[in-house]
């Protein structure tokens, strides 16, 4: 049986063999360094992107413009109606108010042609009164564009070419004459006018005034506000032979028909425009 060799090994760490030769420890294995991560390699440091600085930069800008523009808007507002309030405290603004006194119709005559096509020519005298019913504000009024209706029908227009003022606590006569000449009107209007004419109060009438009028309060003048009166509540009959088929010549030198106008109602609206937009109140 053979004796096992035991090899002391010495306290630095080295062996020996049997022979009592020291023996060198084995060198320990080598690494691959390239195999080794290093999260710091191949990093470059950290630099901001310009572009996301001016970026946020530039919307911080607007952002702030935005709430400045919109909180100024908001003051302007309410500074105006504080002013609209303390003006409308002292001074008790009311619209002016408009009525019809008379309309005079001397001419109006429907003729068919053999084309079975119908014209209407037409002649009236209008006469109107505005009123002003405020102590210490003066209306100053533009030309007056006038038309006159019928079933939703246009059958006369005129003017009031005079600018005018209307003072306070003060009444203003506007008279004006209408007229058409040769209008061509569609079959079922000619059929309804003649349909309104067998009736015994006659043809209903509507009339349109457009203007634009400033507000005058002592020294405080504003801007031109746009104005529609609409009139409705007239009705009147035509001077005898006007409503005839063919047409009646003689109607021009038939006495005039007054209308009646006792139930006629004027309502005042204010027609505000803000850009392309027109609002009424």
């Amino acid at each position: 049986m053979a004796d096992t060799a035991y090899t002391p090994s010495k306290p630095n760490g080295t062996t020996v063999d049997v022979t009592g030769a020291a023996v060198k420890p084995p060198p320990p294995p080598q690494t691959n360094k390239s195999q080794l991560y290093n999260p710091n390699l191949n990093r470059h440091p950290y630099r901001p992107n310009p572009n996301v600085y001016h970026r946020n930069r530039r919307r911080s800008y607007f952002c702030l413009c935005c709430f400045w523009s919109i909180l100024i808007i908001i003051l302007l507002l309410f500074i105006a109606t504080i002013a609209g309030c303390i003006l409308y405290l002292l001074y008790r603004p009311h619209r002016p108010t408009f009525s019809i006194e008379s309309i005079k119709i001397s001419r109006f005559n429907l003729t068919t042609s053999s084309d079975d096509t119908t014209r209407l020519t037409s002649n009236l005298n209008l006469t109107l009164s505005t009123r002003n019913p405020n102590k210490k504000v003066s209306f100053f009024y533009d030309p007056i564009a006038i038309t006159l209706l019928t079933d939703e029908t246009q059958i006369a227009n005129g003017s009031f070419s005079d600018p005018f003022v209307s003072e306070p606590n003060n009444i203003t006569i506007i008279r004006s004459s209408l007229y058409s000449t040769s209008l061509l009107l569609e079959s079922t209007t000619v059929n309804q006018i003649r349909a309104d004419l067998k009736k015994k109060s006659g043809i209903p009438l509507k009339i349109f005034l457009d203007t634009e009028a400033r507000v005058k309060i002592e020294s405080i003048r504003s801007k031109k506000v746009g104005i529609r009166i609409q009139c409705e509540g007239v009705h009147s009959l035509i001077p005898k032979g006007g409503g005839g088929k063919s047409g009646n010549s003689s109607a021009t030198a038939a006495a005039a028909v007054s209308a009646s106008v006792s139930g006629a109602k004027c309502i005042v609206d204010l027609r505000i425009k803000i850009w392309k937009w027109t609002f009424s109140s």
